[in-house]
């Protein structure tokens, strides 16, 4: 059976009168699936449990919606007036906290849940032995705890383990064996049988396999599978995340066999191609980048118009659609830039020479012409299969200089070419300034990344600056990319967007609430132009960090689906990735529909597939950055755990009742200061305001304001890093702070300056730097 078909058929057989409530196991046999074919029926299960047309009941079986609200799976007699009664069982994501107690966070449906939007919070005797991650099926309780606002509820069942495998460090006591897993997500070590067996030693970083979850009531016990090297030891750090977050490394042999057929097959014949080798392009790209999957050509047209050319690399062409190369950039679904690594979607072979645009060198590319008017609006597109030949590689550094200083450029460069910066300068500010016109929105938050030596430790850190080079590519990008949506779109196709949802209007509310307490009155912040109008009412004021976070907080995540909720942070109705198929499985998809569209043929499009690909995607994308996020806090302790009672100036990034969530600001460490070590006030907590205020006059800490701290409490293995505040300071340094934060939430995060699209600045080791992730 077609993946394709696999929603509707599970839908036909769970609402079939003759079908039995049973799992997915023993669906996928009644449906004839292999085992090949049954992850990709659990996940179009999930799908339709979220969507509300299927429901899990009781032991994990798959019941029909009007089923769901009965332990047995039979139908419950209804209520006059035809009303069903609500479902008391909800399905979600369980979340343990250091203290036992968990929260989860409902994904099936139910009215009651879905009316408050909010997580159920699970005491600790009634978490089961549910992990972080897990997905689980909990009872509501009619009754309330009194402490929260929080429904009440106790798991039932465990649906679906997150993982069974774990990393931490390996320790003997008292004649056995146990593991500490690293980070807070059990509490107690987890014993280990026969660590003989893979010769661990004392201190090694070990990944072992759960074979009983802990409870409350017993210990949880393991084997190891694998020795990563000693704690602290270069590279350990790595590969810890990499096992930890279950990350793909060595790419399986036929997909390899495949790349290099693909190269062994490449001769550079245009083979029905646009013959564009003629025409003056060029890349612009990082100095340490190793792959170039965009080029730009732009010429004057003798009406006055722009005739902008945005040629992506064609990925498409060398990883053909149900191949192993196709299977393993889907299972991927994007590249992993970790600090001291980049864990690629594609083999090298692919994306470092087939696919990569090098200067002087004939290249297959899926080239996207946009016709602008001379003021930027759009005029038409058209897309074409294509073959260039790159004039010159530029680098972001070369072409800041050559803005600086033209004249002293053109000795260096052909006529053409330094005419041709020129104009895409010209031209990319012209659609700059149209694109705020519109609403919208850029975040005024830089981006500190750490330096690496290399052994992969920390040296020290830098800010990332976004300057003129870096627009013009962006919004060449972002111009291809709805060109591209808007093209598809017309064709009547289904296709992955990248939608970025509008805010809840209630966390704008907070945020009204949150700035009127700063001193800035608003009109309703529903409206993006009064949101630009605040972000630039803020700009070099003391509040700039402050309003620039809780913005950002207010914001939802951008996420791959064929839904048409359009984009609202680039004010767009139409929008996809286009630009990046060589990191980013979307792309490679977009490309596909292109060349169908090209060719004139009729392109196989299932919408529910697309909703499935999308959450794959957008987990996929999700699991990559907090991998990099972790990574990095990891080095970062490792750099400050000698390194007790240093001081740096950090800016608060969260304010909690238990104490402020801080980060440095030349350094990008995120830590704690408890509460209790604020020691000179007695502190309430207002949660409107996201501040701490004292009882004594300006003794106020809020969101955005910026201490002096000293490093008092590293603990590695835990991942924590505790502060102590020695002095708060008043004004946030505005010309070289980084751009620390949390995001939607709650996690601890650095993001970068909003940048919008989708574009990678770096692609390369050692230090690849930010990516739009828009």
């Amino acid at each position: 059976m077609e993946n394709t078909d696999l929603s509707a058929a599970v839908l036909t057989h769970v609402n079939h009168p003759d079908y039995r409530p049973v799992k997915p196991r023993v669906i996928a046999k009644q449906l004839g699936l292999d085992e090949d074919q049954l992850r990709q029926l659990k996940k179009s299960i999930k799908l339709l449990v979220k969507q509300g047309k299927i429901a899990y009941g009781s032991n994990h079986l798959i019941v029909p919606v009007a089923a769901a609200a009965t332990k047995d799976g039979k139908p419950r007699a209804e209520k006059a007036g035809g009303k069903r009664p609500s479902a008391d069982n909800v399905v979600g994501v369980f979340r343990r906290t250091s203290a036992g107690h968990g929260f989860v966070r409902p994904s099936g449906v139910s009215v009651e849940i879905d009316r408050r939007k909010t997580d159920v919070y699970i005491p600790a005797d009634r978490t089961q032995d549910a992990a972080t991650g897990d997905t689980v099926l909990v009872r509501l309780s009619k009754h309330r705890d009194v402490r929260r606002t929080n429904p009440l509820g106790e798991i039932v069942e465990i649906i679906e383990r997150e993982t069974h495998k774990f990393v931490g460090t390996y320790f003997e006591s008292a004649g056995s064996a146990y593991v500490q897993v690293d980070g807070t997500i059990f509490a107690r070590p987890i014993l280990v049988g026969d660590p003989g067996a893979k010769n661990a030693q004392p201190d090694d970083k070990v990944v072992f396999e759960m074979v009983r979850f802990p409870t409350q009531f017993h210990d949880g016990e393991g084997v190891i599978t694998e020795v990563l090297g000693p704690r602290g030891e270069p590279g350990v750090d790595t590969l810890s995340i990499i096992r930890e977050y279950d990350l793909p490394e060595e790419f399986p042999e036929d997909t390899l066999d495949e790349a290099r057929a693909q190269a062994h097959k490449f001769d550079e014949a245009l083979k029905g191609r646009l013959d564009l080798t003629g025409d003056t392009i060029i890349t612009i790209d990082p100095v340490d980048a190793r792959d170039f999957d965009d080029a730009i050509s732009l010429e004057r047209l003798e009406n006055g118009h722009w005739r902008l050319g945005v040629h992506i690399a064609d990925v498409s062409h060398f990883v053909p659609k149900d191949t192993a190369l196709d299977r393993e950039a889907h299972w991927r679904a994007t590249s992993v830039y970790l600090p001291d690594r980049v864990l690629p979607m594609l083999p090298e072979i692919v994306s470092n020479n087939l696919a990569s645009l090098q200067p002087h060198k004939v290249r297959y590319t899926k080239s996207a012409f946009l016709e602008l008017t001379a003021e930027g609006v759009f005029v038409a597109a058209e897309a074409h299969n294509a073959a260039i030949k790159s004039a010159r590689r530029f680098t972001y550094e070369e072409v800041d200089e050559y803005l600086a200083d033209r004249e002293a450029w053109r000795k260096k460069l052909s006529p053409q070419v330094h005419q041709l910066l020129a104009d895409m300068h010209e031209l990319a500010m012209i659609l700059r300034a149209r694109r705020f016109r519109r609403g919208a929105l850029e975040l005024d938050m830089k981006e500190v990344k750490v330096d690496l030596d290399q052994n992969g430790k920390v040296t020290g850190a830098h800010v990332a600056v976004n300057t003129e080079s870096h627009q013009i590519i962006e919004e060449f990008m972002l111009s291809a990319n709805e060109a591209v949506a808007e093209m598809i779109q017309k064709a009547g196709y289904h296709f992955l967007r990248r939608v970025h949802a509008s805010p809840d209007p209630r966390k704008l509310l907070a945020l009204t609430e949150f700035v009127t307490e700063l001193g800035f009155q608003t009109e309703s912040l529903e409206s993006r132009f009064e949101l630009q109008r605040l972000l630039k009412a803020v700009q070099g004021r003391p509040e700039q960090h402050a309003v620039n976070y809780a913005v950002l907080r207010s914001l939802q995540r951008a996420v791959y689906s064929p839904e048409e909720e359009g984009h609202f942070a680039l004010a767009s109705d139409t929008y996809c990735h286009f630009t990046s198929p060589i990191r980013r499985y979307p792309d490679l998809t977009i490309h596909r529909l292109l060349d169908a569209i090209i060719k004139g043929k009729k392109a196989v499009n299932d919408l529910a597939e697309l909703v499935v690909l999308g959450e794959h995607c957008s987990d996929r994308e999700r699991r990559a950055e907090a991998a990099e996020r972790e990574l990095t806090k990891l080095k970062l302790l490792h750099y400050l755990e000698d390194r007790i009672g240093q001081e740096l100036d950090a800016i608060v990034t969260g304010v909690e009742e238990f104490g402020l969530f801080v980060q440095g600001v030349q350094l990008p460490a995120e830590g704690l200061v408890h509460v209790t070590t604020l020691a000179d006030d007695y502190y309430h907590f207002d949660r409107r305001s996201h501040t701490l205020t004292g009882r004594r006059a300006g003794n106020t800490f809020r969101l955005g304001d910026l201490v002096r701290v000293e490093v008092a409490r590293v603990d590695v293995d835990r991942r924590e890093l505790d502060f102590r505040i020695v002095d708060r300071k008043r004004r946030s340094p505005l010309s070289k702070a980084a751009a620390p934060s949390r995001d939607g939430r709650g996690r601890k995060s650095v993001k970068p300056r909003a940048n919008a699209s989708g574009r990678n600045k770096s692609k390369a080791p050692p230090r690849p730097r930010g990516k739009r992730r828009r």
